[in-house]
């Protein structure tokens, strides 16, 4: 676990919310809820956003959109949010969405779930079909290398999941709001 940048006015207050970003896999959405019990708070999960204004689920969405087009969306629909004192749980696309980062680093602090690849990939072959937003001819392994440095440079924490379980990990994201 470590401190992407120590910004105290970005930590957890009455008016900001929590984001977390990464990869599909790395425990965006069991997360979120888990830290929004501990703190007491809402979880929005932007996956869910999307599936509510198309009125299907995601992979429907991704499909019948294409992948441009989709990301579009999901900028849009990100950069319009109007939450406040909550845990938002992203999709793991919404790193490209200039814009949607700008509204979700406006909102309050961005925390970084970093998963090695290896575990992503078991992780997504036990889940079954899941929608990735990847480009044709792209593999799991270009998009990983393609999205780590964005999730990086988005951080102001970042938390290592491979090994430790959910609660802990939401645990280790409480402990660095609360310090000093």
């Amino acid at each position: 676990m470590t401190a992407a940048t120590q910004n105290p006015q970005t930590r957890l207050s009455e008016e900001t919310s929590v984001t977390l970003i990464g990869m599909a896999g790395t425990g965006k959405s069991t997360v979120g809820r888990e830290l929004a019990a501990a703190l007491g708070l809402g979880h929005v999960d932007t996956d869910r956003v999307i599936e509510s204004y198309f009125g299907a689920d995601l992979e429907s969405v991704f499909q019948r959109l294409g992948r441009q087009h989709f990301l579009e969306a999901e900028e849009s629909l990100v950069s319009g949010l109007t939450v406040r004192h909550c845990v938002i749980s992203t999709g793991g696309s919404v790193i490209y969405g200039p814009s949607a980062v700008a509204r979700l680093k406006e909102l309050g602090p961005m925390v970084f779930l970093r998963t090695r690849l290896e575990t992503i990939q078991h992780r997504l072959a036990q889940a079954g079909e899941r929608g990735l937003a990847i480009a044709p001819g792209q593999t799991l392994e270009d998009l990983y290398a393609e999205r780590q440095p964005l999730y990086k440079d988005a951080a102001d924490f970042i938390v290592d999941t491979d090994e430790i379980a959910p609660p802990a990990v939401a645990g280790a994201i409480v402990r660095w709001l609360n310090e000093e």
